[in-house]
Parts: C-alpha cells; structure tokens; sequence
C-alpha cells in the first residue's frame, strides 16, 4: 500500500470518529446500560433502650430491615446509650451517606428537629411526637392512638381476672404512655367496674430489674394480670409473670414470644408499619415532609396482638370486636389523658 493510500485511509478514520463524537450518529447509547439506581439509604437512632428492646425500637428496626427486604432500601442504625448520644448518632449517620434519619422515641424530638435545622438536605423522622404547625418541610413525625389498642386489652383483662386486681406498669409520667394508662383504665372500668387497679411509674424504659421488683410486689398483693408500657423495662415484668404463673400483657410488639403460656395479649403499636410506609414513600418519589401522620384503630396502626387468641376465650374476642369497631365508626372514644378519663 502507497503511503498516499494509507494517508487518506488514516484520514477517513478521522473524520468518522469526529462525527460520532458530535453525535453525527443517531445510536451511539446503543448496547450501552443506564448508570445503576443508587439505592435510597434510610437510618435509625434508638432511644436507650437499644435496638433489642423487645418494644419500640426493635419494632422500628423490623420495619426496616422489611424496607431492606421488600423494597430494596439500605438500612442502617446506630443505638444510644444515653440522652447525649442522640446528636453525635446522628451526625455520624448523615457523615455515613444515610438521606432519611429516624429518631425513635420523643425524646429525640428536639435532636431531629435540630439536625433538619444543620442538614436541610437530609430528611428526617421522628416516632411518638409532632411539631404540629412547626414541623420543618424535610421532617415527618409520626404519633399512634394508643388509647385505642389499651382499651382493648383492658377490656381483655376485665374480663379476665379473678381477684379483680389488675396491675399497670408505666415507663415514664409522660403524655404517651398517659394514652397507655387511661386507655387501659377505660376498658378495664367498662369491662369490670369493680376492678381495683394498681399503679407504678417505674421512671425508665430500660431497667428490667425495676420492671421485675414492681411485678412481683403488685402479684403479692393481689393482681393476677399486669399490663406494662415501659419499653424493656416491662421484659423484667413478664418474666417475673412467667415464674409467679400469673397472666402479664405486653406491649408495642406481640410479646407472647417471651412468656408463651403467661403473655395472654398485648396492645401493639405499628412503629415497624409507620416504618415500612415511608420508606415505600421515598421507594415511589411520593414523600412529603412537614407533616404529622397519626395512627389509629381506623388506620391498621394500633391493635391486639394476633396470638390473643391462645388464651383468651372466644366469646370475649368477640366482644372485643364489637368495641373494636365502635372505636372505629367514632361511636366510642377513648380518654387519652386523666382529664379525658375522669370526664367520662
């Protein structure tokens, strides 16, 4: 071949890589793949009593470990040991890449709103509180009827004692676990107007020891059902349940798994469903922050626990069924304060 030859064959090249670079070609993306979906990477901060509480972080937990499951989603989480844990666990999640943070507990309420504050790229989550008319627009809150499942299961255990004593342990003196406390208290009053109740603030949502002591002297004198809301504080509760043989009620999650022949129900609360709604949210591009969701009967949010029905007799069921509905249709409402409680 002349170098003549060879000169103009060079130039030929050229000129056709020159057009394809221009886009001369109408399929140069052909055969080529589109760049990956990043994932959506979601994250939780427990309160102190860790992800393993048995109550509301380990449901929150599941809930995202389901996103992970279903959807896809990176899941994460980083547990607080005290209060000034809740910042730091935070900044290292939003360091660690994660764009929607949950804060589980209402405790956080003021670490989430603060961090929306320094991160207005990230968006947050808070369980158990609402901002109400302050909610910044990269934050939701999300707070439960818990009044409503209580109720039932006081209504359960009116039904069910027999020496028409009947225990209720709090985790802390605070606006949520009131709507625990009166809720209980309402079904227990309608169900068995002559039951006595006992009462004691074990001032700490993790403390299973605490939760254990309180049990066992509340047995001795007399009650034979104990309803908790304390987070895994009421653990020590149902396993002092187990080895007195008395009948316990647990809360937030299905606890029968930790007593199976002492557990008779327990009012669950939908974190983990809270949970694995957002997440589907941010899965479809169809979030929106500055906003409180609110979970009730009427929602799927808050309920008696499915294994109920291992212990306690159909006929009350049933009966539970029928208030459960009159709850629903607005026809019963439940107290959620001392105040509403006393009113009735």
């Amino acid at each position: 071949m002349s170098k003549k030859s060879l000169a103009l064959i060079i130039a030929l090249l050229m000129v056709t890589s020159l057009l394809a670079a221009c886009g001369g070609g109408q399929t140069k993306d052909q055969g080529q793949k589109p760049p990956e979906e990043q994932p959506i990477r979601v994250a939780m901060v427990t309160d102190v009593g860790g992800v393993e509480d048995q109550s509301f972080n380990q449901a929150a937990w599941e809930g995202l470990q389901k996103a992970n499951t279903d959807l896809g989603i990176e899941v994460g989480f980083r547990e607080s040991n005290q209060e000034a844990d809740y910042e730091p666990n935070i900044d290292d999640l939003v360091d660690a890449g994660y764009e929607f943070i949950w804060g589980v507990g209402f405790k956080m309420a003021t670490a989430i709103k603060e961090a929306s504050e320094n991160y207005p790229e990230n968006i947050f989550g808070v369980i158990d509180f609402a901002y109400g008319d302050d909610t910044p627009e990269n934050v939701v809150g999300v707070v439960f009827k818990e009044q409503e499942a209580s109720y039932l299961v006081g209504l359960i255990a009116g039904k069910m004692t027999q020496t028409n004593k009947v225990g209720f342990i709090a985790g802390m003196d605070i606006d949520v676990i009131h709507r625990f406390q009166y809720g209980f208290y309402a079904g227990l009053k309608d169900a068995n107007p002559d039951v006595e109740i006992l009462y004691q603030n074990a001032n700490a949502f993790d403390d299973q020891a605490a939760g254990k002591s309180i049990a066992l002297q509340m047995y001795q004198q007399g009650a034979d059902i104990i309803f908790h809301a304390a987070g895994d504080t009421g653990t020590g509760m149902i396993e002092a349940a187990r080895e007195q043989n008395k009948w316990a009620i647990g809360v937030d999650r299905d606890q029968n798994y930790l007593a199976p022949d002492n557990v008779i129900t327990s009012a669950m609360k939908g974190v983990d469903l809270a949970v694995y709604e957002i997440a589907q949210e941010l899965k479809n591009g169809t979030f929106k922050g500055g906003r409180t969701l609110v979970y009730g009967l009427a929602e799927g949010g808050v309920d008696i626990a499915p294994t109920s029905n291992k212990h306690v007799p159909q006929e009350i069921l049933d009966f539970v069924e029928e208030q459960k509905q009159k709850i629903i249709s607005g026809e019963i409402v439940i107290p959620a304060n001392k105040e509403e409680y006393d009113a009735r």
